[in-house]
């Protein structure tokens, strides 16, 4: 049961266990990863042009160019421990939101 706090884990960390029909299912789930990223990263792009544009006509920065780049580079590092053969711990296909932190 949980209490409504959101969960942090660490997303690289070794399994021993890896299941062999899993790996199988992982080739269709690439397919799917992939074709989302590929649309996600190419309106990412043009967001990340028009954020440049916005930069230098205006000075600032536009908060929803930044937040759609973000999410798509959070994303990204979300799928990878499953797309890297790291977890049999599937990923969603498509995009949901999480958090990427830095530990000092």
């Amino acid at each position: 049961m949980t209490d409504g706090t959101p969960t942090q884990q660490q997303l690289f960390v070794y399994e021993h266990d890896a299941g062999r029909l899993e790996l199988l299912i992982r080739i269709v789930y690439w397919i799917l990863i992939a074709i989302v990223l590929w649309v996600y990263g190419i309106i990412a792009c043009i967001c990340l042009f028009i954020q440049w544009f916005h930069i230098l006509i205006l000075g600032r920065r536009n908060e929803s160019l930044s937040n759609f780049a973000k999410g798509y580079l959070e994303y990204t590092v979300h799928v990878l421990p499953y797309t890297y053969f790291m977890t049999d711990k599937r990923p969603d296909i498509m995009p949901v939101t999480v958090k990427i932190l830095e530990e000092h």
